[in-house]
């Protein structure tokens, strides 16, 4: 891609890098970088390991161009595919400017975290805290929070802030554009992403069965978008997509009574991909068996996990 010229419009200096977002499964991740873009770009789920695959997101101002990473969850995987989520998140760590770490304030202790700052331990990259989620408990227990954490690691800032409600997501930008080198936009203004739209489209019908099956169909779902095709004379996007579960109940679950469950899940991922897409969505769905598809890496493969 061209570089293009590092001076600003008002000729000061113009920044531009990418930040990691890592952490344990669900503290936020995700939520914080739609926070930051100022755009939802990555899948959002109440439950651990929502994130995949190293998901980017773009924010631009006339200043600075910051490329956020957001990783999977670190955590100890018990398939294949939980050991290439590990794998992609810690191989960010070299690879950027700067290490946002996120904790989630409202868990008691910190051993977990501990664990994952370990995994940090001789990687010469700066890493800032960010405690997320201070809307949920008193301002004195987060400053308990900071002196444990403090006492973890030689972070270089710490930031509290809620990524639901803002609060002070605005201060954090500061912070993190303070750690970006002056550089080059690599991506046009109008960019909040650089995936294809086959994989949002797929990120965004997974949530969909996440928020509605809860704990009855866990991470076992995957989304293969097999069709995906712009007509302009009717000015619709149609899409034929095929959600992958590995058990046969999971996959009646899924469909529901009388097709109930599927057509909810339709209905809500076509209204989202409407209004990301602005235009109408035509989504067509359906549920297939991969039995063990988690630990196969040919299967692995063709749902876009290329370095295995």
């Amino acid at each position: 891609m061209a570089k293009m010229d590092n001076q600003s419009p008002n000729n000061a200096e113009f920044r531009s890098g990418f930040a990691a977002l890592i952490g344990r499964p669900n503290v936020g991740k995700s939520t914080l970088m739609n926070a930051l873009v100022g755009q939802k770009v990555a899948i959002m789920s109440n439950r651990p390991q929502t994130t995949r695959n190293r998901i980017r997101g773009v924010m631009t101002t006339e200043t600075e161009q910051i490329i956020f990473v957001d990783t999977p969850g670190i955590h100890h995987p018990k398939h294949r595919l939980g050991e290439y989520m590990v794998e992609a998140a810690e191989a960010t760590f070299k690879e950027v400017d700067l290490i946002v770490f996120v904790a989630d304030v409202t868990e008691t202790g910190t051993q977990q975290d501990e664990e994952v700052l370990k995994r940090l331990t001789g990687v010469q990259t700066p890493v800032i805290l960010v405690l997320n989620k201070v809307d949920a408990v008193a301002k004195p227990a987060v400053l308990t929070k900071i002196e444990a954490y403090r006492n973890l690691y030689a972070f270089e800032e710490i930031v509290p802030v809620s990524a639901k409600d803002g609060t002070q997501v605005a201060d954090l930008r500061q912070v993190i554009t303070r750690f970006m080198p002056e550089g080059p936009k690599y991506y046009p203004d109008e960019t909040v992403t650089d995936h294809p739209e086959q994989f949002i489209i797929a990120e965004f019908i997974r949530e969909k069965v996440l928020r509605l099956t809860r704990e009855e169909v866990p991470h076992s779902v995957m989304v293969d978008i097999e069709q995906l095709e712009r007509r302009e004379e009717s000015d619709v996007l149609y899409v034929h997509a095929v959600i992958y579960t590995e058990r046969d109940s999971q996959k009646a679950i899924l469909i529901g009574k009388q097709g109930s469950m599927l057509k909810r899940v339709g209905e809500l991922a076509r209204k989202e991909l409407e209004g990301l897409f602005g235009t109408k969505v035509y989504l067509e769905l359906w549920v297939k068996v991969k039995k063990d598809w988690r630990n196969e890496p040919s299967l692995l493969r063709r749902f876009g996990f290329q370095d295995l």
